[in-house]
């Protein structure tokens, strides 16, 4: 069974090659590949032993060529072509698959079929497929397509949603996926989501905010991720002899030792031995916006904790002394971008120079790693403390509900988000992920904190948003 499935795959494979490179002017190579995994599915679990792509491919063939094209190559077909006669060892499989072919609308004169097996010949390939004895029950077509299902995502999934093995998983399970990108605290406030079955921002506050406005009360954490540092080794080595972290495979940053640098406006260039970065700019983590940005969010999550001597900030006179320190950690930087998507990517295409240390989520370098996006003197630190980020799906109907479940009960889709870099619930599936790909994590994170809650969070938000003004 197993030399049949990979035969089959492979043969899939050559359909799916051929299909883009006849259809590539007319569409993208993710609508052929989405066509053949919907036409795939409609064989799933019939009585036939050996998949079948000759057929996947005549049919998607049909779907995505006009008809006025089809028929011509039809009737090319027919002058060129004689019809094959059937033997006398005809039996009832053999008439089953001739009904399942005309309801799937492949010719008769294509196919040739013996008491065991047919072949079948479309556009002078063949294959065999191998069917139930005669009593076999007629092989009936799957429903034609996929349920299309809609959601907004923070800007951090999408390269998992984008996988074609995610998509493919999906499709076994008879669903489509569009997604759009963007902020987290964008999809809690301004994004209408009226247009979608889910939203999955990147935070339970952000999920809490968005269960509050639209009266939901189910919701899902299919995996979650460690806020995280992005930099440099000679920035690491500055901010050791600085004593902001403590190195080691995975370096430590300390988030008081650096807030107390910070607040005193202290340049890069000021840091005693630097010659590897010595510029006139505040020394200073790179962040989004935290105005719509969730990663932004956790930051100020766990600077002002550390603001507020170690202490989660609960009333309006600790929430006010925590944007006093903290505020200036963003505007003083400037220009940031609505979702943390963009910020690594100049991280990884521009380095050191822009953005010596760029605010992420674990997940992010995780999978830069596994798909070998990384130069040799980029590291990961882990500051200390930090927060999990819980990525959250909130249902805002059935067809959503149904997505939450998925991603949190699949093993192939949790086996996917954790080489994408995410923790799922089984904590070994994002081990063995970075074992194999030699990524230097903390697998147990001990010094995590809590985010404030739902009411504090927007309160410090706030404050920040005004510090800006």
């Amino acid at each position: 069974m197993a030399v049949d499935a990979a035969r089959e795959e492979k043969a899939l494979r050559e359909v799916t090659n051929r299909l883009v490179e006849r259809y590539g002017e007319e569409y993208s190579a993710e609508r052929v590949e989405a066509a053949v995994g919907a036409v795939r599915q409609r064989f799933d679990g019939h009585k036939v032993r050996d998949f079948v792509p000759i057929l996947i491919e005549r049919i998607v063939r049909r779907e995505l060529t006009p008809v006025e094209v089809e028929n011509n190559a039809e009737q090319s077909n027919s002058n060129n072509s004689e019809a094959i006669p059937l033997g006398d060892n005809s039996n009832s499989a053999s008439s089953h698959l001739f009904d399942t072919l005309d309801r799937l609308g492949v010719k008769r004169r294509t196919v040739l079929v013996g008491a065991a097996a047919a072949v079948v010949a479309v556009v002078g390939v063949v294959t065999v497929i191998a069917v139930q004895g005669p009593d076999s029950e007629p092989v009936a077509a799957a429903p034609a397509g996929l349920t299309t299902v809609r959601g907004v995502v923070g800007s951090e999934k999408m390269a998992f949603f984008s996988d074609q093995r995610v998509v493919d998983a999906l499709a076994k399970q008879g669903v489509k996926i569009e997604v759009d990108p963007a902020g987290s605290r964008q999809i809690a406030t301004s994004v209408d989501l009226g247009r979608y079955d889910f939203a999955f921002p990147s935070s339970s506050a952000a999920a809490e905010r968005i269960q509050r406005l639209r009266n939901v009360s189910g919701k899902y954490t299919p995996f979650s991720s460690p806020m995280a540092i992005a930099t440099f080794k000679p920035i690491v080595d500055l901010l050791t002899a600085a004593g902001v972290v403590q190195p080691g495979p995975t370096p430590a940053f300390d988030v008081e030792k650096y807030l107390a640098l910070a607040e005193k406006g202290v340049q890069w260039d000021q840091l005693e031995g630097n010659t590897t970065y010595p510029v006139r700019k505040n020394v200073l983590v790179g962040t989004t916006d935290p105005r719509t940005s969730n990663s932004a969010a956790m930051y100020l999550a766990v600077t002002a904790y550390v603001a507020n001597d170690n202490t989660i900030v609960r009333g309006g006179k600790a929430e006010d002394y925590a944007v006093s320190r903290i505020s200036r950690l963003f505007t003083r930087q400037g220009y940031t971008e609505n979702s943390t998507d963009g910020p690594f990517k100049e991280y990884l295409a521009n380095g050191m120079g822009p953005t010596p240390m760029v605010w992420i989520y674990e997940a992010q370098y995780v999978d830069a790693a596994v798909h070998n996006q990384l130069k040799p003197d980029m590291v990961l630190m882990y500051p200390s403390p930090t927060v999990m980020s819980q990525h959250t799906v909130v249902p805002l109907n059935d067809k959503g509900d149904t997505i939450g479940k998925l991603l949190s009960t699949d093993p192939e889709l949790q086996r996917l988000a954790a080489e994408h870099g995410f923790r799922p619930a089984d904590a070994s599936l994002f081990t063995k992920v970075t074992t194999e790909h030699r990524v230097p994590v903390v697998p147990n994170l001990i010094d995590v904190v809590d985010p404030p809650n739902y009411d504090t969070l927007e309160h410090l938000l706030d404050g920040v948003a005004k510090a800006f003004n």
